[in-house]
């Protein structure tokens, strides 16, 4: 279940996104991560909903700084696809939730209700007791749909 937080995005779960995603064709994932993170770590798999994935990096590799196309392209994809609600997926749910935020005074400016919802836990969720990512929440550790190339 997704709650808003006070910035006017909501927070979720991965499951809960997921869960969201199989029932609600009007919803959209938007995975911000960089190109390296979906080559080498994976990225989700809606295949089995049917549906696909938008991939637009929110900061860029390798400089990590902000894709100056980034909310040209989810205009597009929220357009193309008729989406009402955005989930944005990260590694942790840190860059997610600046995309989220950056999204949803973009469509306010344009007086367009579109829901921005950011996954917690992210793709790779926190790091364990290790100092590693993919075991302690997040999609993957979730066992939610993904692949790796």
């Amino acid at each position: 279940m997704a709650t808003t937080l006070d910035e006017g995005i909501g927070q979720t779960s991965p499951s809960d996104a997921w869960a969201a995603l199989s029932g609600g064709r009007k919803t959209l994932l938007v995975d911000v991560r960089t190109v390296p993170e979906w080559a080498f770590v994976g990225v989700p798999d809606l295949s089995s909903l049917g549906r696909e994935a938008v991939f637009s990096e929110w900061l860029r590799y390798p400089d990590m700084t902000p894709n100056p196309r980034f909310l040209a392209e989810l205009d597009a994809a929220v357009r193309d696809s008729g989406a009402e609600t955005v989930f944005f997926l990260c590694r942790s749910g840190a860059r997610s939730q600046s995309a989220a935020l950056a999204a949803r005074a973009h469509f306010a400016a344009q007086g367009r209700d579109v829901a921005c919802v950011n996954v917690a836990e992210g793709f790779e969720g926190d790091l364990d007791a290790t100092g590693r990512r993919g075991s302690l929440g997040g999609w993957k550790a979730r066992g939610l749909a993904w692949r790796q190339s």
